[in-house]
């Protein structure tokens, strides 16, 4: 039986700790991205995400930026940028990711926006695409990593 699980937006210190913590875990310890360029500037001004287990422990995390955040990425104000999406290695095959990204775009939707952008790694396509997420343009690396640019329409 898998583990009982809450998702919510981080909303204090220790919330955003915790977020830091799961991407900690994924991007830099398991896939080797830069610590020094896992974390940037748009943290101080992203909604964070946080999923947690039901005694407490973070299972996975993700970002929305919004306004002149995302338009700086998406160029346009009325589209978000869906971020930082990461989920532990206990929590994959749950659900955590797919309830994380719902709770983005309900956010999303909440601040009158009508579209998310997200560059997903290449392997995680498809599981973006099985939440309405279009792939366009070409792959592109980032953090040595490839991705794919995807959009869905809120």
């Amino acid at each position: 039986m898998s583990p009982r699980h809450t998702v919510r937006v981080a909303t204090d210190l220790t919330d955003r700790e915790a977020c830091f913590a799961v991407r900690k875990e994924v991007f830099v310890a398991e896939q080797g991205v830069a610590e020094d360029i896992e974390y940037d500037a748009w943290d101080a001004v992203a909604v964070h995400v946080l999923a947690v287990r039901e005694d407490g422990v973070p299972l996975g995390t993700g970002r929305l930026l919004h306004g002149e955040a995302a338009a700086a990425r998406t160029g346009d104000p009325a589209v978000g940028s869906l971020g930082r999406l990461a989920v532990s290695r206990e929590a994959r095959g749950l659900g955590v990711g797919a309830a994380l990204v719902r709770a983005i775009e309900d956010t999303a939707r909440a601040a009158g926006l009508t579209a998310l952008d997200l560059h997903a790694q290449t392997h995680a396509q498809g599981f973006y695409e099985r939440l309405g997420y279009v792939a366009y343009g070409p792959e592109f690396p980032d953090a040595g990593i490839p991705h794919r640019a995807m959009r869905r329409t809120l």
